[in-house]
């Protein structure tokens, strides 16, 4: 760290026009003080101490008009500067960021003015009741760099992850903001300083878009300038040690649906699948339409509790047994067969037969639309709820899904989280969920969702469970005012001009609006509970490697076969595996089979995965041997779900 100056750099003035107050001040410096927008400042007054950070600064000469200047000039700006140099000043204002001592609080002394130091920094920040002893709760955030001091600056655990307060939100322009380089800086920080007293910690991240957090297992090669920047903030510049991935099957149920598709990065991707019953126990993502009620709620209600995974006799004696959607179009075929043969009736056990067409073609669309995702096996592969590990990153792919699939996988992800984490089962006793573009999900106007009811509820409620938000969005105007309100901390970046315009940074001085539009790559502006103003900081790159780099680096594979996608899977379980062994078993079948035989060796990770495979794939008929095509489902008979488990 560089000492800074110890001679005052300027002193307070007060005016009629200008006083001081106590929030407020402003001083004078000669025009080469290293002094700039955002620099933090000490006054030392008669025994009072007052730290504050600049906030705006003017120029001043000894002209009273501009026309005095033209004239001197002869109407010629090229005419040289006359001999004697005019008086010229710096006039900066200042927002008070502490006093010391705190009361009674009065207005900023008429003194002298010094550029901070280190230490000033720490207790400008209120960093020193958090950042020393071995109650310490500190996690850096950036380095601060203004006036020929560098020092680190921390933000208190308690107010980012909790009980005090917690989430983060941060803001700014797409790719010049760097908003997710941030957070994943960010996320390694808390990973290596969260104090072990206070618990574990995990993260789950969703990958919305592209690579951008495809690669945080490998290290990126970064400049000596970050390097000596991690080395300043005392952290570690590696990647992230433990990352588990999830991605969606491709519609064939076989390539996993993710740009982390290179052959020697694939086996750790592992598939994200659901039957039925995940899918149906968050229905209500499905449902946010106006045609949909509180009737299709019950019915709803109905399957769950009454029909899926449990003997099921309709009124025309169908024995039905719902553990997959092609069960269960089998029992909605058998009640509308059944209702025609009675007559044309319209209702079924109270609920009315258009209710039920409504689910119905919900429930079949999104196991359409979110093929790959959705199965008709019973069960499928989900996260290790129950088993997260500390300071494990879990992402989540989903950039290959459209809308429904983000909201439903978005939605049962955190739903999850919350129910193990009420529990206190997770494993982990503090989770961060890190989103992006969450514009999309918790917008200001437009329907309410499922989804944004429920990030409303974690910003308000999270907190006492240990769920904590960190979203990244473009535009904070555009996001539900609860959801970035209830943050805790909040980030910005190179922000655009029209959305500085809007009412929620009218706080701001002119000066730091401009700034904040002209902010390079690496610098932020920050504001936390502890600051009472926001303070301008950079951060390192990122030590794992970003998306557009990691996609270079490794580009994706091409899709497989069928077969070759199959032997990749199996072999990813199990290196003996031989693929010509594999491929001889799955010739002639059918490849649903196949999918499902595949689902069950993954789920249920056997020592012998071969001998487990074929021993699931030897209760499917062969395609030669009749079975190309699921059995008819007619109604007056038993109808059993044709993909269930042998």
């Amino acid at each position: 760290m560089t000492a800074a100056p110890k001679d005052p750099i300027g002193r307070v003035v007060a005016t009629e026009a200008l006083p001081a107050s106590p929030h407020q001040f402003h001083f004078w410096t000669a025009v080469e003080a290293p002094v700039g927008i955002g620099a933090i400042v000490r006054v030392d007054g008669t025994g009072r101490t007052v730290y504050a950070v600049v906030t705006d600064g003017r120029a001043y000469s000894d002209l009273l008009t501009p026309l005095h200047e033209v004239v001197a000039s002869d109407g010629n700006p090229a005419t040289p500067p006359p001999p004697s140099r005019r008086a010229e000043i710096r006039l900066w204002t200042a927002a008070v960021l502490r006093q010391d001592p705190p009361e009674p609080m009065q207005p900023v002394p008429l003194a002298a003015v010094h550029v901070a130091d280190a230490t000033d920094v720490e207790v400008a920040l209120r960093m020193d009741t958090y950042a020393r002893g071995e109650e310490r709760t500190a996690i850096p955030i950036g380095l601060y760099a203004a006036g020929g001091t560098r020092a680190p600056v921390f933000v208190d655990a308690d107010f980012l992850l909790g009980p005090e307060s917690a989430h983060l939100s941060i803001s700014g322009v797409s790719g010049l903001a760097t908003k997710t380089s941030a957070v994943m800086f960010l996320l390694s920080a808390i990973f290596q300083h969260f104090p072990a007293r206070k618990g574990s910690v995990a993260a789950v991240c969703f990958n919305v878009k592209g690579p951008d957090l495809a690669f945080l297992d490998l290290p990126s090669e970064l400049p000596v300038e970050d390097t000596d920047m991690y080395a300043e903030l005392a952290i570690r510049p590696e990647p992230f040690a433990h990352v588990r991935y999830f991605a969606p099957f491709k519609p064939d149920g076989v390539n996993l649906n993710t740009l982390r598709t290179h052959p020697d990065l694939v086996d750790g991707v592992e598939p994200l699948v659901w039957g039925l019953r995940e899918v149906l126990d968050y229905a209500e993502v499905l449902l946010n339409r106006d045609d949909i009620d509180a009737k299709a709620d019950a019915f709803l209600d109905f399957l769950a509790d009454r029909v899926v995974g449990r003997p099921f006799v309709d009124e025309w004696g169908n024995h039905h047994l719902v553990e997959s959607f092609a069960g269960l179009e089998g029992l909605f075929r058998a009640i509308f067969d059944g209702l025609e043969q009675a007559g044309g009736r319209d209702m079924w056990r109270t609920h009315h037969l258009a209710t039920i067409r409504k689910v119905r073609n919900r429930l079949m669309n999104v196991s359409t639309r979110c093929k790959g995702l959705v199965t008709d096996e019973a069960t499928g592969n989900d996260l290790p709820f129950g088993a997260f590990g500390d300071r494990t990153v879990y992402v989540v792919d989903v950039a290959g899904l459209d809308q429904l699939g983000q909201d439903l996988v978005f939605t049962r992800v955190v739903s999850k989280l919350r129910e193990h984490l009420e529990r206190r089962d997770l494993g982990v006793d503090n989770v961060i969920v890190f989103v992006d573009e969450l514009n999309k999900y918790a917008p200001a106007d437009g329907p309410e969702t499922y989804v944004r009811k429920m990030l409303l509820d974690i910003s308000e409620r999270g907190r006492y469970l240990g769920l904590v938000l960190f979203g990244a969005q473009q535009f904070r105007s555009q996001v539900h005012r609860r959801v970035v309100g209830n943050a805790s901390t909040t980030v910005y970046g190179r922000m655009d001009g029209d959305e500085l315009a809007t009412p929620g940074y009218q706080t701001l001085s002119a000066a730091t609006k401009g700034k904040l539009a002209t902010l390079p790559k690496g610098e932020l502006m920050i504001r936390h509970p502890h600051f009472t103003q926001p303070v301008f900081l950079r951060f390192p790159r990122p030590a794992a490697l970003a998306g557009r780099q990691g996609v270079e680096r490794f580009p994706p594979a091409a899709e497989l076969p069928f077969a070759d996608a199959v032997v990749r899977q199996l072999v990813a379980l199990d290196r003996r595996v031989a693929p010509p062994r594999v491929k001889d078993l799955i010739a002639g079948r059918r490849e649903e089979d196949v999918r499902r035989a595949l689902l069950a060796t993954r789920r249920a990770r056997p020592a012998d995965v071969l001998a487990y495979f074929t021993a699931r794939l030897g209760r499917a008929v062969p395609r030669d041997a009749g079975a190309d095509t699921a059995p008819t489902v007619t109604p007056l008979r038993t109808v059993e779900d044709p993909y269930a488990p042998a």
